[in-house]
């Protein structure tokens, strides 16, 4: 079992920067592959970016290729969503999720453990 715990959410200008984090309990954590996921209102909830269990393997969403950056430290149970350059689309809450797979699936039903999201607004 894979507890997770995010923050880092708030509210950012347009063009501003957030830095997520998702902090995960139990001593399996570098077993998993780890996502972040967003959900706006009134949508279904999308993958933003996976990363795999070494950190050596990352995928992103089209839309957010070259502005946002999943990492992860096995060493303190951590993975982190670097946002840049922000824009209102961007606003949803978001969850990190872990997949007792090793390597990632990349759709949000792959996954196993969910935090409780952090929210993510974005003004114009």
């Amino acid at each position: 079992q894979v507890q997770l715990v995010e923050s880092g959410g708030g509210l950012v200008q347009a063009g501003g920067s957030l830095r997520l984090s998702c902090a995960a309990s139990g001593r399996t954590f570098s077993h998993h592959a780890m996502g972040w996921f967003r959900q706006a209102s009134g949508n279904e909830r999308e993958t933003v970016a996976t990363i795999s269990w070494s950190g050596g393997s990352t995928k992103y969403a089209d839309s957010v290729k070259g502005l946002f950056t999943i990492s992860r430290d096995n060493a303190n149970y951590t993975v982190y969503l670097q946002m840049n350059s922000l824009k209102p689309a961007d606003a949803a809450v978001y969850y990190c999720a872990a997949d007792k797979d090793a390597l990632g699936g990349w759709w949000a039903p792959e996954y196993d453990y969910w935090g409780q999201g952090t929210q993510v607004t974005v003004s114009s």
